[in-house]
């Protein structure tokens, strides 16, 4: 069934904290999570958004994020894209005035995203079990002086692959930052970032070792965090 401008958008959690991950990181931010995703990586951590969730109208969540009292906000999920009225929501949140993130899968369209969203796209390594869901054609709608590339790798073969698609594909010089993330608990930080120290003649100046702060900072399996 196509989306209408009065189907809800199924929400999974509305809440502050500091952003843990991209550049961004340690921005106090609004999290809007919506539930649903295609994908099932194998190292997910946020299986809980796959299902849990309630219909919330875009007025009710705009009126949620103003009582957090921030001015950045990431919509995230799941995969929020899967849902048809991300875009509105996400131009609602931008002609509301808040500097406004996404954070996405790769695997739909961004090319709908409003331009006046951070747009924070993974590319799904080997490991993740969901190489083949890569949409490759949103590379062409990353705006270099914007938007983020993340990599997230359990290994040395997924590190490898990280850096082939990275020459293959040019990506230096179509994002604003290419993230390398380790799966966490899985990949050490030492390992990654030792890799990565090797590894610094072939990579792009604009590549950046990343953790997710707010696993360390809070318990890793909270919520709303």
């Amino acid at each position: 069934m196509s989306a209408t401008a009065t189907t809800p958008l199924v929400i999974n959690e509305i809440y502050a904290s500091l952003q843990g991950e991209s550049t961004w990181a340690g921005v106090p931010m609004a999290f809007v999570r919506l539930t649903g995703c295609p994908l099932r990586c194998v190292w997910c951590d946020t299986e809980y958004a796959f299902h849990e969730g309630a219909p919330m109208a875009l007025e009710e969540i705009l009126s949620r994020v103003a009582g957090l009292k921030v001015k950045h906000v990431e919509v995230t999920g799941g995969e929020p894209l899967a849902q048809a009225r991300c875009s509105e929501l996400l131009k609602a949140l931008c002609d509301a005035g808040y500097t406004v993130l996404l954070e996405t899968a790769g695997s739909h369209d961004i090319a709908p995203v409003d331009p006046r969203v951070h747009v924070i796209m993974d590319l799904k390594a080997p490991g993740s079990g969901e190489e083949a869901r890569n949409r490759w054609a949103n590379i062409e709608h990353l705006r270099p002086a914007k938007d983020e590339l993340k990599f997230v790798v359990d290994g040395r073969a997924d590190y490898n692959w990280a850096l082939k698609t990275i020459a293959e594909h040019n990506l230096g010089a179509r994002a604003k930052a290419i993230l390398f993330s380790p799966v966490f608990g899985k990949l050490s930080y030492q390992t990654l970032a030792q890799w990565m120290l090797e590894d610094r003649e072939r990579l792009p100046d604009n590549v950046r070792f990343q953790l997710q702060a707010h696993k360390h900072v809070w318990d890793p399996k909270q919520r709303g965090v």
